[in-house]
């Protein structure tokens, strides 16, 4: 399941996963699944034929990424294998950054995050120009719907609904979801 919330130049996309790190850090072995979040950037296509086309929709670089993950043999609600990546190289993440309020509460600590995004493009070392002024009061004022779809998804992928393994017996495929 993926799900988008846009504004002017950044959004933030959340969506279920399954994951098996084949190199995985000590204490961390095993598969995980959870909720991933990301802000991006977004940007608009030119119309195609008409005024009346779609619009192209251009889903971009990641800027940063939140894993509220956890052991797939663990215990629901334990989190421990939730962190995030303060910023991105090109595409790929930052390491995984535990951080004890993340762990301890993480829907309160995301929504605080979310609602300042100045401080997320910052710490991602990404200028402050990549978003429109607009987008951090709209990612304010959203940012409770967007805890609420990463609760939903959480709880789906607990009830084994979402984030599960892989179907087949494909050793190389060891992540499953949008994101």
């Amino acid at each position: 399941m993926l799900q988008a919330f846009v504004f002017e130049r950044v959004g933030v996309v959340v969506g279920d996963l399954y994951f098996l790190d084949p190199n995985p850090n000590p204490g961390q072995e095993g598969p995980e699944h959870g909720v991933r979040l990301e802000l991006r950037v977004f940007d608009r296509g030119e119309l195609k034929e008409t005024i009346y086309s779609a619009m192209p929709i251009e889903v971009g670089r990641p800027i940063w990424r939140v894993d509220l993950l956890e052991s797939v043999d663990g215990k629901p609600g334990s989190f421990d294998r939730t962190h995030h990546h303060p910023k991105f190289k090109g595409w790929n993440p930052s390491s995984r950054v535990f951080d004890k309020e993340l762990s301890a509460d993480p829907l309160t600590w995301l929504a605080g995050q979310l609602a300042d995004l100045p401080a997320v493009l910052e710490r991602a070392e990404v200028p402050q120009l990549v978003a429109d002024p607009s987008d951090a009061r709209s990612l304010r004022e959203i940012a409770p719907a967007i805890v609420g779809v990463a609760e939903m998804m959480l709880e789906k992928v607990r009830a084994g609904e979402l984030g599960v393994a892989p179907n087949g017996d494909d050793a190389g495929n060891i992540r499953a979801g949008w994101l």
